[in-house]
């Protein structure tokens, strides 16, 4: 997961709404969105068939953890854990487990962002191991995290939440907000120069990872890129809320390849 923006109790008929962009190399293999048993438990996610574990979940309860990697040229460690492993432990404690947050942000894991949330109390908490180990509860309102920590102005995210607050404004359905909130994934445009941020790699991959939606060529095709795009909204129906999760997954080409949408009732 490399981009994500939610929106925690900005409507009163969506009380919590999140679209989100996994990139990836096209050679890593990954299973699409599905309920499985993960410790036990219930979780419905895509899963990673690397390294195990996944980069967004929610499970039965409403608790509900994504990552997001931290762009550090040459301090990747190759043997350090998956930072997919954090997800399903984010899930566990929840955003309120303030002792479970401060360990996993201790995390010898390679740089990274975890938010978790309950989507019954709109609570939510974010973590990092980096730039220092820290974490901190996570108000109402417009968050986004990208590959800097939480809600570092990078023009994909800043353009992300503007679109997720036309969405919000605009939509009267489910469908209608997931079709906006995929459009704004979607979106290919690079940012100018002067707006990219300086994170260490060449100028022109700042260019190519600039836009909201990725694709970096080789010469024989596209090598990493936009995976899929993730939708989780809660609806609010009287005293009921639903959670309707929705993965829409792309080709090396970038064209649509599969999706998936399911829907649970919080109890």
């Amino acid at each position: 997961m490399c981009l994500a923006a939610f929106a925690i109790a900005q409507s009163s008929r969506f009380p919590w709404v999140l679209a989100s962009n996994r990139d990836e190399f096209f050679a890593r293999p990954a299973a699409p969105l599905a309920w499985w048993t993960a410790d036990g438990a219930a979780v419905l996610s895509g899963r990673d068939l690397s390294a195990g574990g996944t980069w967004l979940a929610v499970d039965a309860r409403g608790h509900l953890a994504l990552v997001t990697n931290v762009r550090e040229p040459g301090r990747h460690d190759p043997a350090a854990p998956s930072r997919g492993a954090l997800v399903l432990q984010g899930l566990q404690c929840g955003p309120r487990d303030e002792a479970a947050l401060r360990g996993l942000s201790q995390s010898a894991c390679n740089g990274f962002n975890l938010v978790v949330a309950d989507l019954r109390s709109d609570a939510a908490a974010w973590a990092s191991n980096r730039v220092q180990p820290q974490h901190r509860l996570l108000g109402a309102g417009l968050h986004g995290v990208s590959n800097a920590a939480l809600d570092t102005p990078w023009p994909k995210l800043v353009q992300l939440k503007q679109r997720l607050v036309e969405c919000l404004t605009q939509s009267a359905s489910v469908p209608a907000l997931a079709e906006w909130a995929f459009a704004a994934l979607a979106d290919r445009r690079e940012a100018r120069d002067d707006t990219l941020p300086t994170t260490g790699v060449p100028l022109l991959r700042e260019r190519q990872l600039s836009p909201a939606f990725i694709r970096i060529q080789a010469d024989d095709g596209a090598v990493y890129g936009t995976r899929c795009s993730t939708l989780v909204i809660v609806e609010q129906q009287g005293s009921q809320r639903v959670v309707n999760v929705i993965e829409r997954r792309f080709d090396a080409g970038g064209a649509v390849s599969g999706e998936t949408g399911l829907a649970f009732e919080l109890s």
